[in-house]
């Protein structure tokens, strides 16, 4: 008998990414299944959204956050404690989920130690798992500092304050897993299984190139039948490495490309002002595109894909534009290299050098090109959605059954982690 889950996130509003699409594909997979979901979300009032005849939504009507990208609001911990009685806590004991899981590390994941603990009067001792999309030594570099004292905080507070909190962790590859695993006390061992996210590929696989959208495109970045364009699709933030598209466009400024942006972000004034000073006439900013067949027809008509950041917990937009038929060139570390290789990508060191080359080669060689296009596309198909959520769901399902068959469903050594080959070659970048 399937259990249900719930599912709860701060990284979710109507134009966020990766999260959101993932959280979105398991209510998909809920309904297809025919078990019960509930996801928990912020929100701009306090609401429930039916999803199909197995899901919901419980929107919590949330404060924006009040730095770093304001897009975003937050669940705060007053939406939990014992002494508010606050709406997520009239959630659980409303649902009475067999299964909890937390995708945040900051203001929501505290409620998975009350739980343990059993101080939330009235809700039972469930299965506790934390969902990890990110890394927090990256978030933490891109947004406070960069010295050492950052990683060292990150490795403290997720050895002795967040790790402890779950029965299980997840992680959507082996460079964000590699994190929790190098913090990891002797004390507090916990099972990390890695599962990749996933992508919509059906659609971006039957995306066709349109020769009147192409024109188009092509009259709103000044280029001609020859120019070349590069697309970047994803959010313009901090952690994202975006300085990187204007150095490699730089460095292309006596070759015949443009830059088609699709994103919006905390980096959107800073990259037109940049683009506007240092490559006038041949960045084109989109903002974020939210009908989904415009984006599908950006894939469709650009010549390849270029994603700059080094340290991508996974990446599903780079997964897209395999699926699309498009080129990607891709730092040769992060969560990219959980289905980019050389044989289906152009990797290169995360600098402007590096890609401006990547960049010139995917065009150098039309048999190359055709052969790593092939083996991209058939790599994508590996990442479809609804096999995807199957796996997070039978997961689910097996965590909770092997639990708490012993305090924890597995015991780990109590060695130190070593560092994983990513995690080694992002530091290196």
């Amino acid at each position: 008998m399937p259990i249900k889950t719930l599912h709860i996130t701060n990284s979710y509003h109507q134009s966020s990414g990766g999260i959101s699409t993932f959280y979105r594909a398991l209510l998909d997979g809920a309904n297809r299944l025919e078990r019960q979901m509930t996801l928990v979300v912020p929100g701009e009032q306090t609401r429930t959204e039916t999803v199909g005849e197995f899901a919901r939504i419980h929107f919590i009507k949330a404060p924006h956050a009040p730095s770093f990208d304001r897009r975003y609001r937050l669940l705060m911990p007053t939406k939990y404690l014992p002494a508010f009685d606050g709406e997520l806590k009239r959630i659980l004991a409303e649902e009475k989920p067999e299964l909890i899981e937390i995708c945040d590390k900051y203001s929501v994941s505290w409620l998975a130690g009350l739980l343990r603990r059993r101080w939330l009067n009235g809700l039972p001792r469930t299965v506790l798992v934390g969902m990890n999309c990110e890394r927090m030594d990256d978030n933490v570099s891109a947004f406070i500092t960069k010295s050492k004292a950052g990683k060292t905080w990150s490795q403290f507070f997720l050895g002795h304050m967040y790790i402890p909190l779950f029965d299980y962790h997840i992680a959507n590859s082996d460079y964000t897993a590699a994190e929790l695993l190098s913090a990891m006390t002797a004390k507090h061992p916990r099972e990390v299984r890695v599962l990749p996210m996933g992508a919509q590929i059906a659609e971006f696989a039957a995306a066709i190139p349109n020769e009147t959208k192409r024109r188009q495109l092509l009259a709103q970045v000044n280029g001609d039948q020859n120019t070349r364009l590069l697309l970047y699709a994803g959010r313009l933030s901090p952690e994202k490495n975006v300085p990187l598209l204007i150095e490699m466009l730089e460095r292309l400024a006596d070759e015949n490309f443009r830059l088609v942006v699709a994103g919006a972000g905390p980096l959107t004034d800073w990259l037109e002002s940049e683009a506007h000073r240092r490559t006038p006439g041949k960045v084109l900013s989109l903002g974020h595109v939210q009908d989904r067949q415009a984006l599908i027809n950006l894939y469709a008509n650009c010549d390849a894909f270029v994603h700059p950041n080094p340290r991508e917990p996974f990446g599903i937009a780079p997964l897209e534009a395999m699926a699309a038929g498009l080129p990607l060139i891709a730092p040769r570390s992060g969560g990219v290299l959980s289905y980019a290789d050389d044989t289906n990508a152009w990797l290169a060191a995360a600098n402007g050098e590096a890609f401006t080359e990547a960049v010139k080669s995917v065009f150098a060689d039309a048999s190359v090109r055709k052969d790593k296009l092939a083996r991209a596309r058939w790599t994508a198909e590996q990442f479809r959605w609804p096999e995807v959520a199957d796996r997070f769901f039978a997961l689910y399902d097996e965590l909770h059954a092997a639990f708490p068959s012993s305090r924890f469903a597995h015991q780990l050594s109590q060695k130190r982690f070593p560092k994983s080959p990513q995690e080694v070659a992002a530091e290196k970048v």
